[in-house]
């Protein structure tokens, strides 16, 4: 981002996690309320990349085991004969998103549990930001019409 922003900035999805990287803006005079707050979303993000990033290359190389051995069982080969990738029909693509789900079915329920803690943290810090700017914005007003 240039030197002169103020606001995060959002890239474009993330070719493992299909998540969207952000690189968080840093004011000059950052508060340790507000740090702690900035590096909350990040380590929230960064946790979110691995996570995703993990899974997604586990369910692509997991499906194409499933579409290989389903064709293998079927006599065919992964590729027709005209050089297309060989597909299954949703009802078999379905017993694998179900057998996919029910297998990783704790790691999900533990990243949801993960996910909502971060997500305590950071609206807890946002609403401790907010209350000592809010102050701080009352204490320069009252100063400022004493004037």
């Amino acid at each position: 981002p240039p030197v002169h922003s103020r606001n995060d900035w959002i890239g474009p999805p993330d070719k493992h996690s299909n998540l969207r990287p952000v690189i968080f803006y840093v004011p000059p005079e950052e508060s340790p309320l507000e740090r702690r707050l900035r590096e909350a979303r990040q380590e929230a993000q960064t946790c979110n990349q691995r996570f995703w990033a993990r899974q997604n290359c586990a369910f692509r190389q997991e499906k194409e085991e499933f579409i290989y051995s389903r064709l293998k069982a079927k006599g065919l080969e992964m590729r027709d004969k005209t050089g297309q990738k060989a597909t299954l029909n949703a009802e078999e693509m379905a017993d694998f998103y179900k057998d996919f789900l029910s297998k990783n079915f704790r790691k999900h329920m533990q990243y949801n549990r993960d996910w909502y803690k971060h997500n305590f943290t950071i609206t807890f810090l946002m609403g401790q930001v907010a209350l000592v700017r809010a102050l701080r914005w009352l204490r320069w007003k009252k100063k400022n019409a004493g004037n």
